[in-house]
């Protein structure tokens, strides 16, 4: 799974090089993201573990692995994270709207104290 993971970060679509350029280093409100991350038998697009959030970005495909798609999902809820979907078209074409979705969510859940900004900003 962990090379699977490797190869995910070194082939990534524009909209996952579009939206890690715009997580990555805490830029979105002053959160830690990982990308490419190992879930038990899942590997999720972005996650933060501070607050428990996933976002997945979905091309066409998806629309044909619903059923796969909520199963992941379903798994990834009972360990306590939120997902969140969003299509590649959606982050290329409404990137600050994707962002400001995040942002708000992020927000709902706390940092630890002492850890990030802390000011709900887009840097």
């Amino acid at each position: 799974m962990k090379e699977r993971a490797r190869s995910l970060r070194k082939r990534q679509t524009d909209a996952e090089r579009l939206l890690w350029f715009k997580l990555r280093s805490r830029q979105l409100a002053g959160y830690k993201f990982r990308r490419q991350q190992t879930m038990g038998v899942y590997i999720v697009d972005f996650i933060c573990l501070e607050a428990k959030l996933i976002i997945e970005l979905d091309g066409g495909q998806h629309g044909t692995q619903l059923e796969y798609d909520a199963k992941r999902s379903g798994y990834l809820n009972r360990l306590g994270f939120k997902v969140l979907r969003f299509w590649n078209n959606d982050v290329l074409q409404n990137t600050d709207s994707v962002l400001e979705f995040i942002r708000l969510e992020l927000i709902k859940s706390p940092l630890p104290p002492g850890e990030g900004q802390g000011e709900g900003a887009i840097d």
